[in-house]
């Protein structure tokens, strides 16, 4: 563990400064973000809750009056019904006028009047009067009343019926959807409140219903607008245990209670209470429906709170990262302009490990950075100069050393082609000595023309034909020049004389050492990558390995070596014009020939 610890501070001291301020940042802000995150995930579950609840309660306290408010209507439109002269005349023991005749009456004209204006309004969608047939009269159905009036028998296999047939003490029954039959579904509507009344006829009690049918629907969107999510639901029961409305079928279901469970909480508490209904965490609630033995039931399920609650910390998080990013930013800009004129030092002072350092701007402030980058620029003015000094005495140095391998190659040619013509004087070939002397001035005048150290490629050429030809006159024509350049290559510079010492080196030391004294010389040449290479291949003797070392020996090239001097100044002048990739490589093999690659770097710096 203490090792674990040096290692992180280690890393620490070797980041950027701009790193370490950044670092500081961030743990400043986060120390914060974490104490307050900690917090809020303790108790964002339980501000949710609440702030649900009370939104539902609010909800609640609008949609509960509304929905006494209609039952209270279906209640007062049953009462004008049974307050009517019809109605009144119809269950009266007193009634003299028999059925047939009371529905073609006054009383049962303004009854259907009175019908037709409630079923006019957007609940009451049907009013019915079951009525048991009396003996000895069963045209009674017809009047003003035909399509209001149905004998009990058609109602008898309806589960409302049944309940009023088994429970003799039931007077009035608000009917949810299954209660009643798919006619009554079909034709009238799909809930009803029906009440219980008695026709006495000749001494005799006879049976009836007053039924107002209604629409569901009306309950079940009213249950719906009561809720503040989709996740909650809400749903109406009645003391039969039965589901009269729902907001929706699946919530009723999944958190279901029974009435007289739903009757012992509202007498314990009126407040949302947390409750388990099949395995789910619910928060319920319960208010009792005045005029009828419903309850309205709001169940509030812990799950969709519980992911509320997280989606609530996970959008204050990201608000407060999205703020944090912006602080993090402006702290980094500010650390950045201290920072930044460190770092331009230190990079500068970096790069000066391998090349020349170079001045910064001016400070613009003079602070403790301010002086830091003057001093460097003193400092850089002052390195920049030693090194130009230093550069140019190189140069120079260079320089004399080109010329002073250059002054060695010339005297030696010299000395060779005056050997060749002082032969020719003492052969008496006057002729002959004429046309070398002219071959020897052309050959010396194309060398130091200009008086410049280069010449193309094509001017080196002509040097050496010229110089072959001498040597043919010498030799009596015993050696053969092939030259294969291209065109393309034929203007660019090399330094002059660099042709010349591989030629009189492989026509001296290899062709006229075979015992036939002829041979071939070929040069040919093409440009690979950053460099041109020229390569000069003969067929004469050959060398040995240790002969092909002695070439690159300057303590090896001495007199009795003939041309390898020149060879050597050659290489070394190519390897300080060019460096040290530049050069002459040889191969050789003893009684086959010699091949000689001159490799020039084409981004060399010629020098006059």
């Amino acid at each position: 563990m203490k090792n674990f610890f040096q290692n992180i501070k280690k890393r620490y001291l070797n980041l950027p400064i701009q790193a370490k301020l950044t670092i500081s940042h961030l743990i400043i802000l986060s120390i914060p973000v974490i104490i307050v995150g900690i917090f809020f995930v303790f108790r964002m579950y339980d501000m949710v809750v609440s702030e649900t609840i009370s939104r539902e309660q609010n909800k609640t306290l609008s949609v509960a009056p509304t929905i006494e408010k209609e039952v209270d209507k279906i209640l007062q439109f049953e009462k004008q019904l049974k307050d009517s002269t019809y109605f009144e005349k119809l269950t009266t023991s007193k009634r003299t006028e028999s059925l047939r005749t009371l529905s073609f009456s006054e009383d049962a004209k303004e009854f259907s009047n009175l019908i037709e204006d409630m079923q006019s309004s957007t609940l009451i969608k049907k009013v019915k009067l079951y009525i048991n047939e009396p003996p000895r009269e069963k045209d009674y159905i017809v009047g003003p009343l035909y399509d209001n009036l149905t004998l009990a028998a058609e109602a008898r296999g309806s589960y409302w019926h049944g309940i009023f047939s088994g429970t003799p003490t039931t007077t009035s029954l608000m009917c949810p959807p299954f209660y009643l039959s798919s006619l009554e579904k079909e034709h009238y509507g799909n809930a009803a409140y029906i009440t219980k009344f008695t026709i006495k006829q000749d001494g005799v009690s006879y049976q009836g219903f007053l039924a107002l049918y209604f629409s569901q629907d009306f309950f079940d969107e009213l249950l719906k607008t009561s809720l503040a999510s989709e996740d909650n639901s809400a749903y109406l029961i009645n003391s039969r245990d039965s589901v009269v409305a729902s907001s929706q079928s699946s919530g009723a279901g999944a958190y279901y209670f029974n009435y007289d469970e739903i009757n012992e909480y509202f007498t314990s508490s009126n407040n949302f209470i947390p409750k388990t209904v099949a395995g789910k965490e619910v928060y319920a609630a319960f208010y009792n429906v005045k005029g009828v033995d419903w309850y309205l039931v709001i169940a509030l399920p812990a799950g969709p709170m519980l992911t509320h609650s997280y989606q609530l910390v996970l959008g204050m998080f990201l608000i407060y990262l999205f703020f944090v990013l912006i602080v993090f930013w402006f702290a980094n800009r500010l650390s950045h302009s201290l920072t930044s004129r460190i770092t331009a030092v230190s990079e500068e002072m970096k790069r000066a490990k391998s090349n020349l350092p170079v001045a910064l701007p001016p400070p613009t402030a003079i602070d403790e950075v301010g002086v830091m980058i003057d001093s460097y620029n003193h400092m850089t003015e002052t390195i920049n100069n030693l090194m130009e000094s230093q550069m140019k005495t190189a140069e120079e140095l260079r320089i004399a050393e080109f010329n002073s391998l250059q002054a060695q190659i010339n005297p030696h040619f010299l000395y060779n082609t005056m050997e060749m013509i002082n032969w020719l004087a003492q052969q008496g070939k006057q002729e002959e000595v004429s046309q070398a002397i002219i071959k020897l001035s052309r050959y010396y005048k194309l060398t130091l023309s200009k008086k410049k150290s280069f010449s193309t490629l094509s001017e080196e050429l002509e040097h050496v034909t010229t110089y072959v030809e001498l040597q043919n006159m010498r030799f009596h024509d015993t050696i053969e020049l092939v030259i294969d350049v291209p065109e393309e290559l034929l203007d660019y510079t090399i330094p002059k004389l660099t042709l010349q010492p591989v030629i009189e080196n492989a026509v001296l030391h290899g062709i006229l050492e075979k015992e036939c004294k002829t041979g071939t010389l070929v040069i040919t040449a093409w440009r690979e990558e950053e460099e041109i290479i020229i390569l000069v291949s003969d067929d004469g003797v050959g060398m040995d390995e240790e002969t092909l070392k002695e070439i690159y020996s300057q303590d090896k090239a001495g007199p009795s070596k003939g041309s390898n001097i020149a060879v050597y100044n050659t290489h070394r002048r190519l390897q300080i014009l060019y460096g040290e990739t530049s050069g002459l490589v040889y191969r050789s093999e003893i009684g086959v020939g010699t091949e000689v690659e001159i490799h020039i770097a084409t981004s060399g710096e010629e020098t006059n």
